[in-house]
């Protein structure tokens, strides 16, 4: 297997893969279907949005743990401790780059049930920061389940931001805040779309219902809004025959309100993505969309409709056009790995070494979950984007500190 090969199937696969869910969640499909019926094939991207976010059956709506060792992957918040730490050194940073507000906001998109929020402030706590004291956390979170969990473990200093959500947002917009919005796996997530080159032409790619077959279906179809063709043209991008790919459209607006909510601070976005060169090489001839249960990644996404996650690399192009757009400037991007070792990574395991309190089965946790979080075949390989405004951009993070000077 190519060193791609090997990063793109070891994403999430952090413990011994189980079985596939085989059954879709009944009226998930019966709704879709429903949908189809009544007004022709959907967009891959709503169906998507279907399969992920629908209020009562959705995947990410489920009470079930997603991202655990007994769920379906593991995200680098809860592969250890350390990892927050590490990222609460960054904040801390920016906080004193800002002249220490004595309210600083954390914003944190599809927070989950709170697990990174949590080793941020206990990293903040065993550096003695002072931002402990100003940090102010806003969960972004659409689970019911698991904002119940952050405000149980997080308690009053978890107040949800009114009126900020995913994929969609409600009700009215809180006042611009000062401090920082942390994105980590949020926007692979976001619903794309499907296109396909096919006869010298854009195609997109629907979803209908087969009846002969009793599954879902693609079709090729017009595509649905001239904004595909435009996204391809404006990052330079000309898929050959036969190519599939996914566009994903809802990083602009998601980074517009993001923008439009921040006055001064930093925007940390981690992922796995890629610059549009390389997202649409003709070597990914299938695209990237990956469906994962029991730590199991595959190419399918209509099995087991809202009982397994949907996710596309992120086009990194795209995120840069829309932070110029919405005046972010543009720190830099590292790679997780490098941004982890910026961060002081290294002491904070010397740290945990040199502390007697220290067992060895603790020693070995977290050995174990460092080689993971710096494998460049694993998380290491994940690329981290700070954004900023009102930060000196010449004045280097010590997060970006590997990043090209000059650039």
């Amino acid at each position: 297997m190519t060193e791609r090969g090997q990063f793109e199937a070891g994403l999430r696969r952090t413990a011994p893969p189980g079985p596939l869910p085989s059954e879709s969640e009944p009226a998930l499909l019966d709704k879709i279907r429903a949908e189809i019926a009544l007004s022709g094939p959907m967009t891959f991207a709503r169906f998507m949005a279907i399969a992920l976010y629908d209020p009562e059956h959705g995947y990410y709506r489920s009470a079930t743990e997603r991202p655990s060792r007994a769920g379906d992957f593991l995200t680098a918040p809860e592969t250890h401790p350390i990892f927050g730490a590490a990222v609460a050194r960054q904040l801390d940073e920016v906080w004193r780059r800002l002249d220490r507000p004595g309210r600083f906001v954390l914003r944190e998109y599809g927070a989950g049930s709170g697990t990174l929020a949590a080793t941020i402030l206990a990293g903040l706590r065993s550096d003695g920061s002072g931002l402990v004291d100003a940090i102010s956390y806003e969960p972004v979170e659409i689970n019911a389940h698991r904002q119940a969990q952050i405000d149980a473990r997080l308690g009053p200093l978890a107040q949800a931001a009114a009126g900020v959500g995913s994929p969609s947002s409600s009700g009215p917009r809180p006042a611009r805040f000062v401090g920082a919005a942390l994105a980590n796996e949020f926007l692979d997530a976001l619903p794309v779309h499907r296109v396909e080159q096919r006869d010298g032409r854009l195609w997109e790619r629907l979803v209908e219902w087969d009846d002969a077959s009793g599954q879902l279906r693609e079709q090729p179809s017009q595509p649905s809004t001239p904004a595909l063709a435009a996204r391809l043209a404006r990052d330079g991008v000309t898929l050959v025959e036969g190519q599939v790919a996914e566009i994903c459209l809802e990083v602009e607006p998601w980074l517009a309100e993001v923008a439009a909510d921040l006055e001064r601070g930093l925007v940390v976005i981690i992922d796995y993505g890629h610059r549009a060169p390389a997202l649409y090489d003709p070597v990914r001839t299938g695209g990237t969309l990956r469906a994962y249960a029991g730590h199991r990644a595959h190419a399918n996404p209509f099995i087991a409709i809202g009982r397994q996650d949907l996710t596309a690399h992120v086009d990194l192009t795209a995120l840069e056009a829309a932070a110029r757009a919405h005046r972010l400037d543009l720190l830099g991007d590292v790679s997780q790995a490098e941004f982890l070792v910026g961060c002081g990574l290294e002491e904070l395991v010397d740290r945990v070494r040199s502390s007697p309190a220290t067992t060895m089965e603790e020693w070995l946790a977290i050995r174990s979950a460092v080689a993971r979080l710096l494998d460049p075949a694993a998380l290491g390989g994940f690329r981290v984007v700070l954004l900023g405004r009102g930060l000196e951009p010449r004045m280097r993070l010590r997060g970006l500190s590997a990043y090209p000077p000059g650039v």
